[in-house]
């Protein structure tokens, strides 16, 4: 499932050109239907703002950099899309020059320290955020890569939905929730389970708490299965797209326990 880097390098550029084409041009002041909050100028400061930082970690590597003030945002949007030029042209070049298996400063957990982290996270990132350019620019809105979107399919459930903290313990239970893309021949299995633990740092302790986590084919029939092609499972967990042209069967009431930790929004 996981590509090779050289691939996910050229789905960045790619992704990163898509976004940058679909708001050349775009009204600053509209809205980004899949991001309410935000209007297309937002949009763009935040793509670019993102491969900004994220260049400064690799170059910072393996340590975090130290905390810098944010740039100043450019007060006008020819600004703001040269600002996007560099920051992307930046990253991309800092990523290829980097060895994957470097040691690096991510946000993720103890496995996933490292230049390979950011340059998965970061294809990904480019990829979603194409789909918000292009509903808000109002152009035809391109499918993403089948492999890519099984990959981002894998990684939003496991990096973004199912991060165990140091802190924390999973207590599976015998609950598995399949998700099939039909076009990729893959698919990607969770399991359902209770989390726990007590935070460091303000002493609050959570018990029996909802929690999945991607596993392994486990060798037994799923509970449920979510089923759809891999672009639309991908962009209907990132809450880009609904759930009109995806079937579940099987257990429903499952299903719907798993969905409930899936409504929570990701940016």
């Amino acid at each position: 499932m996981r590509l090779p880097f050289p691939t996910y390098l050229d789905h960045l550029r790619a992704e990163s050109a898509r976004f940058r084409a679909a708001l050349t041009g775009c009204d600053p002041e509209r809205p980004v239907p899949t991001a309410p909050d935000w209007t297309a100028a937002d949009l763009l400061w935040h793509l670019g703002e993102v491969q900004n930082t994220w260049s400064e970690v690799v170059l910072s590597r393996p340590k975090n950099p130290d905390p810098e003030p944010d740039p100043p945002r450019p007060a006008s949007y020819d600004g703001l899309l040269a600002f996007f030029d560099d920051a992307s042209a930046r990253l991309v070049q800092t990523l290829t020059a980097a060895d994957p298996s470097e040691p690096a400063y991510t946000w993720s957990g103890p496995d996933d320290q490292n230049v390979a982290f950011i340059i998965r996270r970061q294809a990904h990132e480019a990829a979603i955020h194409r789909l918000d350019a292009e509903l808000v620019a109002g152009s035809a809105v391109a499918p993403l890569d089948p492999a890519l979107a099984l990959d981002g399919v894998d990684e939003c459930l496991d990096v973004m939905y199912g991060g165990l903290p140091p802190w924390g313990r999973f207590d599976p239970l015998p609950h598995y929730v399949e998700f099939r893309a039909r076009d990729a021949g893959g698919s990607v299995w969770t399991q359902l389970g209770l989390f726990s633990g007590t935070r460091p740092d303000g002493g609050e302790t959570i018990s029996g708490e909802s929690d999945a986590h991607v596993v392994p084919d486990p060798g037994v029939p799923a509970d449920a299965v979510v089923s759809g092609t891999a672009d639309d499972l991908d962009a209907w967990l990132w809450h880009r797209r609904g759930d009109e042209r995806i079937t579940v069967t099987g257990d429903l009431a499952i299903y719907d326990r798993l969905r409930e930790l899936l409504g929570q929004p990701i940016t």
